[in-house]
């Protein structure tokens, strides 16, 4: 246990009640004693440099107590003692006023600290879970997407089949339409149909090479009638827009042997309004009917 601060209280006690007896003819000695009594009644100073006041004490009793030829050089001490506790005690007094003062202000920046530290974990956990947010949106519309993608490519193959199963059905239509056309055309006519094939342009009928006399331009032999039964084909397999392009290829005769081939299938009786009609001069010796449908 430390006694010293007991000891000075005594001591400080002691000297106040010493002070009380003070002389009244030793008004040095009275004046300073009343300036250590206001110390010790200041109850914001009387807590501070007691050991000081202690000290006061004394040299203003050694001053009263002083012989007359002494009483200077104790006054001199005496006043330096009283300046040096008041001046220690409100400058300790002041000193605790600082080290309180600092000591609020360490609380408030700690408090200050832990404030902000709160603010920015709050706004870190906010940031966190607005991007978790985003990543689960951004992961639910990527699943979204593929899984519209797989629908819209079922969608498609679904339509793809029922489209070919429609072009299926649909070309085989169109051979068995064509197929009782031509039966139909050859049994009408007693001709035949020469050989044809599909092309950009719709059904291309060749004639064969034979079928104009050399250096002629009507048809010869079988090849009126066979223009007739092709005549007959498109009547029995036609819709309505169908029309009939004669192309002839030859150095000289090819626009007449195209003429002669229209006016065939117009005996036939094909509308001489559907048939359309080009001469091309080349090499070739060559003669084509296409029954074109729109």
């Amino acid at each position: 246990m430390n006694i010293r601060p007991m000891i000075l209280c005594v001591a400080l006690a002691a000297a106040f009640a010493a002070s009380t007896a003070i002389a009244a003819d030793n008004p040095d000695a009275a004046r300073l004693s009343q300036r250590l009594t206001a110390l010790d009644a200041d109850s914001t100073l009387n807590t501070f440099a007691a050991y000081e006041r202690l000290q006061a004490r004394q040299a203003v009793t050694q001053l009263d107590e002083a012989a007359k030829r002494d009483r200077p050089g104790a006054l001199y001490v005496a006043e330096r003692r009283v300046a040096v506790a008041e001046s220690s005690a409100r400058t300790q007094a002041m000193q605790r006023q600082i080290d309180q003062l600092d000591r609020e202000r360490a609380e408030l920046l700690v408090e200050a600290s832990q404030r902000d530290a709160a603010r920015a974990r709050a706004e870190n956990e906010r940031l966190r879970l607005q991007a978790q947010m985003q990543a689960e949106e951004a992961e639910r519309l990527r699943l979204q997407s593929e899984a519209d993608a797989a629908a819209m490519q079922d969608v498609e193959t679904a339509l793809k089949g029922v489209a070919g199963a429609q072009a299926a059905r649909l070309n085989a239509a169109r051979d068995r339409q064509a197929k009782l056309a031509r039966e139909e055309a050859e049994l009408v006519t007693g001709g035949k149909l020469p050989a044809s094939k599909r092309d950009g342009r719709g059904e291309v009928f060749a004639l064969e090479k034979g079928s104009f006399g050399a250096g002629k331009a009507s048809l010869g032999g079988t090849a009126e009638t066979t223009v007739k039964t092709v005549a007959a084909y498109a009547q029995a397999s036609s819709a309505p827009g169908v029309r009939v392009e004669v192309t002839a290829t030859d150095a000289k005769l090819a626009q007449r042997r195209a003429e002669a081939v229209r006016d065939a299938l117009v005996a036939g009786g094909w509308p001489q309004g559907q048939v359309q009609v080009t001469g091309r001069a080349g090499k070739s010796d060559r003669t084509e009917l296409v029954v074109q449908s729109k």
